[in-house]
């Protein structure tokens, strides 16, 4: 701050003194009147410059760490962090010069940004936007529930395995994939994700190695090394890819011995490949040679045609784990999932549940059980499928049209999408345009930089990104010179 007396703070304003005072420092950072690696006056000189407590000092420090505007320095002090995020919320105005925004390279942003995210104007999203979904079906689903079930369904904890009715009416759909499962088999969870923990925590331990699909899930590679596991990346994309390349997933598997492999075997996330039949047939006997079990994540698998083959159909839930959930075509405020495996392992995940939080709700999925029971699932999945179709084939043009390819024939939700330059330095343009896309190295177990990018189906359909794109992917292949 400079030197001399500074504008008294606004004591018995609406905003708190902290409030107040972290602002101020806030506004300085963004203007570039505080340089990254600035010191801050101490808590004691600055509570004597402004009249205040130190209390109040320590509250507007934190807000600014709190913020990334700030970083605290063991018995140094605080000082202006060297890498600046947005702007804060508190700002009174817009500064002269703006913070450059930062692109989300981390699960946990990407899961942030699933929250945040205007879908329109998000082509890397991760999900259908909203006004794909059935509001109808939901409400009527609730109202069947309030008037044909009982008290005890409303207000009870529930049962541990899940509710018996959803599980039976699990059992026929499974049934129809041609997993044969009856409810006894069947254990719901709180989301997809849920079970995928569930499985981390109960059948892994800190050391061992896991084969894992290489472009993948970013927040389940950082579940798992959080669970202390190591990660075998497994190259997964390609023209004519049908899954994983057996042949690194073989070598892999005899030098590391893993003890499981989890893998997207229908509309994988995120290049949108189903496995064929004898890519299947194929790893079913590795990991017999090798004797790892497999997680099949089938959370996009409402959205793919019901006769692409199935792991779990093939191994009769011997070795393989089967995952689902509703999130995807229901509404991600339902947290239903569950998982289908052989009863000696299923004994231990359900008191893995029972210790995490005792039940799922019982009343979300007594209504998952009404939407299935009636066949109201079953036709809007149909109607999300005969719609991304028609989503694909428009997608594919304006890509064609800009003289972008594909890494492999988009199917699903999702489309792999090559456009020649680094897609991480591309992140930073689009994003000031406006623009929200999903970088190939976010799907990367080694973070692997590179040409591809995610590309959402359902909100990729304006012409207007296509062209901020080309543009973008030209400026970098063409940069402007410095005047």
């Amino acid at each position: 701050m400079p030197t001399g007396t500074p504008t008294p703070l606004q004591r018995g304003a609406s905003q708190p003194l902290a409030g107040q005072l972290a602002e101020r420092y806030a506004q300085r950072i963004r203007e570039r009147l505080l340089l990254p690696g600035a010191r801050l006056p101490s808590v004691r000189d600055c509570a004597r410059q402004h009249g205040v407590s130190p209390h109040t000092v320590v509250a507007a420090y934190d807000q600014l760490q709190a913020a990334g505007l700030l970083e605290a320095r063991r018995q140094r002090g605080f000082f202006v962090r060297e890498s600046r995020p947005a702007p804060t919320r508190t700002a009174a105005r817009t500064p002269a010069v703006a913070a450059p925004r930062q692109v989300p390279m981390d699960a946990t942003a990407l899961i942030r940004g699933m929250f945040e995210a205007d879908a329109a104007r998000s082509p890397g999203l991760g999900t259908l936007p909203a006004d794909w979904l059935d509001p109808t079906l939901l409400q009527s689903a609730l109202r069947r529930l309030n008037a044909a079930d009982s008290l005890a369904v409303q207000v009870g904890y529930g049962e541990p395995s899940g509710d018996a009715r959803l599980r039976a009416a699990l059992a026929r759909r499974l049934d129809d994939l041609g997993i044969h499962a009856n409810p006894a088999h069947i254990l719901t969870t709180n989301g997809a994700t849920h079970a995928l923990d569930l499985i981390i925590r109960t059948q892994l331990q800190p050391g061992d190695a896991v084969l894992v699909d290489d472009p993948g899930w970013a927040i389940m590679f950082a579940r798992l090394t959080q669970a202390g596991i190591r990660l075998l990346p497994v190259p997964r994309a390609g023209q004519g890819a049908q899954g994983p390349d057996l042949d690194v997933l073989a070598a892999l598997a005899a030098q590391h011995a893993p003890r499981a492999y989890l893998t997207v075997s229908v509309l994988h996330n995120p290049t949108g490949h189903s496995l064929n039949l004898a890519t299947a047939h194929k790893l079913l006997r590795l990991a017999d040679e090798h004797d790892f079990f497999i997680v099949e994540d089938d959370s996009y698998g409402f959205l793919a045609p019901e006769h692409v083959p199935r792991l779990a159909a093939l191994d009769g839930l011997r070795r393989v784990t089967y995952v689902a959930g509703f999130s995807k075509v229901l509404t991600p405020a339902w947290r239903v999932g569950y998982l289908a495996a052989a009863p000696e392992r299923l004994r231990a995940l359900t008191d893995t549940k029972l210790l995490d939080g005792l039940t799922s709700s019982p009343v979300l999925e007594r209504a998952v059980a009404l939407c299935l029971e009636q066949g109201r699932l079953r036709r809007h999945a149909q109607r999300l499928r005969e719609r991304l179709a028609t989503a694909r084939q428009r997608v594919a043009a304006l890509a064609t049209r800009q003289g972008f390819a594909w890494a492999a024939p988009p199917d699903g939700l999702f489309g792999w999408l090559d456009v020649g330059v680094d897609t991480e330095r591309l992140a930073q343009p689009l994003l000031d345009a406006g623009w929200l896309i999903a970088p190939g190295a976010l799907f990367s177990a080694t973070r692997r930089p590179g040409s591809l990018m995610r590309i959402n189906m359902a909100t990729s359909q304006d012409p207007a990104f296509w062209r901020t794109l080309r543009a973008a992917v030209d400026g970098l292949h063409n940069p402007s010179p410095h005047p």
